[in-house]
């Protein structure tokens, strides 16, 4: 049980993360937004396309990938509810990156100029907006230091990590609804195929991994936690 006080506390983030909910301003039918319901394998947007909205994501999982100048394709991130994606058309005219559905997807497209008008005039979704864009800052100087600093089976580690729900120490189940093929986690962490299988075997045989009935992907986040600590 916790104390009134803490009760409390609690009672009042709930409600002020209430306010800050992007679906109550993104609804898809003000100014400048759309909804965008697409199948597994869709592109949202190519790299090189005009950069004219941001998206946000209401249900699914997207897929965002870049090619380099060599023609190699590298997974930049996997964005999922509750996520944005696409934020880089404030400030740039091109994609620097496409944009894939992994699963079926319910989309809130925004255009720039609706974006640029709700920052200014709804400043709950304008605060939320910036803690999201800090946090992500956060998770990718994160990411770029995990791949320069550790090997292939830690930054794998660390990936299922961030893809699984649930939080720090809980050792629970927890699925990753979304199809990920070795291919694509291979890409993500720098590495090759093989050397994916040859980790995710070894991850399910200590019991860090496991699939369910429906083919999905779980996690046991504590398992994982503790070979990151090795």
């Amino acid at each position: 049980m916790l104390p009134r006080a803490q009760k409390h506390a609690v009672a009042e983030d709930e409600q002020r993360r209430g306010t800050l909910d992007p679906r109550k301003v993104l609804t898809g039918r003000g100014a400048g937004q759309s909804r965008v319901t697409l199948a597994p394998g869709q592109i949202v947007y190519a790299q090189g396309a005009a950069a004219e909205a941001a998206y946000y994501i209401k249900s699914g999982w997207v897929n965002i990938s870049s090619v380099v100048p060599s023609g190699k394709e590298a997974v930049v991130s996997i964005r999922r509810e509750g996520d944005f994606f696409g934020i880089r058309s404030l400030i740039t005219k091109l994609r620097t990156a496409s944009a894939t559905t992994l699963t079926d997807c319910s989309l809130v497209r925004v255009t720039r100029s609706a974006l640029i008008r709700i920052l200014r005039e709804e400043p709950g979704f304008g605060e939320m907006f910036t803690i999201y864009l800090l946090r992500q800052s956060l998770r990718d100087q994160s990411n770029l230091v995990d791949h320069l600093t550790n090997p292939a089976e830690k930054r794998l580690a660390r990936t299922l990590l961030r893809l699984a729900d649930g939080v720090d120490g809980d050792d629970h189940p927890h699925p990753i609804s979304a199809p990920l093929h070795q291919a694509v986690l291979a890409s993500m962490i720098g590495t090759t195929r093989p050397r994916v299988s040859f980790f995710m075997n070894k991850f399910k045989r200590r019991g860090f991994i496991e699939y369910d009935r429906e083919g999905h992907l779980v996690v046991r986040r504590a398992g994982l936690r503790r070979l990151l600590q090795q």
